[in-house]
């Protein structure tokens, strides 16, 4: 695939994570409120999703299934971070306004950025560092959080939101790693296992299926579990296969930004100004990301047709 089209398909992936990540919250914030808890929610979400989508890959792609022994440890550990993350905000938006959650979990994009420039080396680019604290700053006025008293809220949501953020760079960092091997879909899957074995150890094996819920409940649960876990991080995993943890991280920024519009669209919710700017600060931000990718994929594709004359000119 030429690397102009890969990198428009990473953020059109990423973008439509934020699209399913935004419409789920909303969902999951809904059953925390009525019928399920933090640790009924995870449990059920990460088992449904795991086996769904083994079942999937198992019928469809069974070859994707196949990882070499000595990577078990690395599935072991991202899982784990995978089991952390979907706990942290879920539990932070059960203790917390949801704006204070999402606005926690979406400093991951700065926790990435430094952790590729101490570790790995990797220089910041003008346009990411801007993009980066646009898209803080943006997030900080879409979700209102001007409107919120932060250090008054419950301690244990605002640090469960805050690891959700670590979790999530970790998650975004460690999955990067593991796609140079195999396919997202592989990572994904393998991770959800790990994430969904945690969860049927730390609580009763499958405790949270007996509870009585209502047939309501459990269409918004097989939702969450299709359209709020597997389809969102598979598409997030190619997205950062395309154009690398941080970017990604940056335009999953949209999601509150989604959220919002689906609030407009289907509850009539009408937005302050200050959201207004921080929906537009957030888009600006994003559109820095590709402008500047595509600029370097045109380089880099002209380099490498001057380097093939060259070669071609030798031969002659």
């Amino acid at each position: 695939m030429p690397e102009k089209q890969a990198v428009r398909l990473g953020y059109i992936s990423v973008c439509c994570a934020a699209l399913l990540w935004a419409a789920s919250g909303n969902v999951s914030k809904f059953l925390l409120q009525s019928e399920v808890s933090p640790f009924q929610l995870v449990q059920l979400r990460t088992t449904l999703a795991a086996a769904l989508l083994f079942l999937f890959l198992l019928v469809r792609r069974r070859d994707l299934l196949k990882i070499a022994r000595s990577d078990v440890l690395y599935f072991i550990i991202l899982g784990t971070v995978l089991a952390v993350m979907l706990f942290a905000y879920l539990y932070a938006i059960s203790r917390i306004h949801v704006a204070a959650a999402v606005l926690l979990q979406y400093q991951a994009p700065a926790l990435i950025a430094l952790y590729s420039f101490f570790f790995h080396q990797r220089k910041l680019s003008a346009f990411t560092v801007v993009a980066i604290v646009g898209a803080i700053i943006g997030c900080y006025l879409m979700v209102g959080a001007y409107n919120l008293n932060i250090l008054n809220m419950n301690k244990a949501g605002i640090l469960s939101g805050l690891a959700s953020a670590v979790a999530l760079a970790l998650y975004s960092v460690r999955s990067e790693y593991g796609m140079r091997t195999y396919s997202a879909w592989t990572v994904l899957s393998y991770a959800l296992l790990v994430a969904a074995i945690i969860w049927n150890i730390l609580i009763p094996p499958l405790a949270a299926f007996a509870g009585k819920y209502s047939a309501s409940a459990w269409g918004w649960l097989i939702f969450i579990s299709l359209f709020g876990t597997i389809a969102p991080f598979g598409l997030y995993s190619e997205g950062i296969k395309r154009i690398h943890s941080t970017h990604a991280s940056i335009t999953a920024t949209l999601e509150p930004v989604m959220a919002g519009l689906i609030a407009y669209a289907l509850l009539g919710e009408v937005m302050e100004l200050p959201q207004l700017i921080g929906a537009g600060t957030v888009i600006g931000a994003i559109l820095l990301l590709p402008i500047e990718e595509l600029r370097v994929a045109g380089l880099h594709q002209q380099n490498r047709s001057s380097k093939d004359q060259q070669k071609r000119g030798r031969t002659r």
